[in-house]
């Protein structure tokens, strides 16, 4: 069957810095055009589908994508839920009896594009990324999500079996909550796309208290780790940033262009979604503000405290000169016997206990200077932060 394809021509161009954060699939030159780089030896996908009405939701699993053909030609709104890549033998079925082309089957399988719209006579495709927390080291990971819309099925496909991030919408149809049963195809679509941004969130709340974390330690304990922690946050805040801002991009073209797929009372819905990926973009950037002050700070911070350091050392070297000079003149050993102004007062019998008055007599003046100048109350803060 033929299949005639529109694919949205335009992107906004990132800048180089962003465009070398995150890297996509690209195809090999010397690969025809829908070659899928799939391992020879992959097993099958898990494939479960959900067919379900107002009254009614069933799930089954199934091996042979043919088994979905007679659920294809029901009323009901038939979910297929694809957990890993598989193997090139099952997305020959796939492709078969799913009508969907070469191209797009690329796009799903090929991981990772970057998140776009793609028109079919009889489908949308919806490339998405899905972003969750992994742990303190590496907050985050994404993975895509594929989302093919038909006229009465849908079709997702999850990168990684292991990590199911639509379990939220699978709860809402088993249980019938709020209106996901009473509404058709293009409505599930929407809870799909609303539920992979929303994954967003927990990792942005993650990435404040980092932040957070960041500015504590940027004040009190800057040191060469900590302009490593912010340069990686910056780098991680960019590939986000990237990720978010194509996601927009494409939930816009997809409610600009509009569809004979989606009911128009629907695309208000995906509106909610696009208003969402404005927040998200909202608070990244002002993430990536707050990042590039925290270096700032930084700087300042070591250039504080090398000045305090330089503060401490002039107070010591201040106080110790005029005691240089004292122990330097009288050791200049000038014969007394000479001369009665060749040191006379070597020959007191309290000579020596005069020097060393004197010397802490100085040494008390200077220090007396320097609290009264208030140097005191600021070392006593530095030592207390090295500490």
């Amino acid at each position: 069957m033929a299949h005639s394809i529109k694919t949205q021509p335009y992107y906004p161009e990132l800048p180089p810095e962003e465009e070398s954060c995150v890297d996509y699939y690209y195809d090999n030159p010397e690969n025809l055009p829908g070659t899928l780089d799939l391992e020879s030896d992959a097993l099958p996908p898990e494939i479960a589908l959900i067919d379900y009405t107002e009254n009614i939701a069933t799930r089954i699993k199934i091996s042979n994508p043919e088994t979905c053909i007679p659920y294809l030609e029901s009323d009901s709104v038939s979910w297929i839920n694809v957990l890993g890549l598989g193997n090139q033998t099952c997305w020959e079925q796939m492709a078969k009896v799913f009508q969907i082309h070469p191209l797009t089957v690329g796009d799903v399988v090929n991981v990772p594009q970057r998140p776009k719209v793609i028109h079919d006579k009889n489908q949308i495709i919806i490339i998405t990324i899905q972003v969750r927390i992994k742990s303190d080291l590496e907050p985050f990971e994404k993975k895509q999500v594929s989302i093919i819309l038909g006229r009465k099925h849908l079709i997702t496909v999850q990168e990684n079996s292991e990590d199911d991030c639509l379990k939220t919408v699978r709860e809402r149809i088993k249980n019938n909550q709020g209106i996901i049963r009473k509404q058709k195809v293009d409505y599930l679509a929407y809870s799909l796309i609303d539920t992979i941004i929303d994954g967003f969130f927990p990792v942005l709340e993650e990435y404040g208290e980092r932040i957070e974390t960041l500015e504590n330690e940027v004040v009190f304990k800057p040191d060469p780790q900590t302009m490593q922690k912010i340069y990686q946050l910056r780098r991680e805040l960019l590939t986000l940033r990237r990720t978010i801002w194509s996601l927009r991009d494409a939930i816009n073209i997809l409610i600009r262009d509009g569809s004979n797929l989606i009911n128009p009372d629907v695309l208000v819905y995906f509106r909610d979604c696009y208003e969402h990926t404005i927040q998200l973009r909202d608070i990244v950037e002002t993430y990536r503000d707050l990042a590039s002050d925290l270096m700032n700070i930084y700087l300042s911070s070591v250039s504080n405290k090398m000045n305090e350091v330089m503060k401490l050392l002039t107070v010591i070297s201040s106080i110790f000169i005029p005691l240089t000079f004292i122990a330097g003149v009288y050791g200049m050993n000038f014969d007394s016997e000479a001369s009665p102004w060749n040191m006379p007062e070597l020959d007191w019998r309290y000579g020596y206990p005069l020097c060393l008055l004197m010397m802490f007599a100085s040494a008390v003046c200077l220090i007396y200077f320097f609290w009264r100048k208030g140097w005191f109350n600021n070392l006593s803060i530095t030592l207390k932060q090295d500490d």
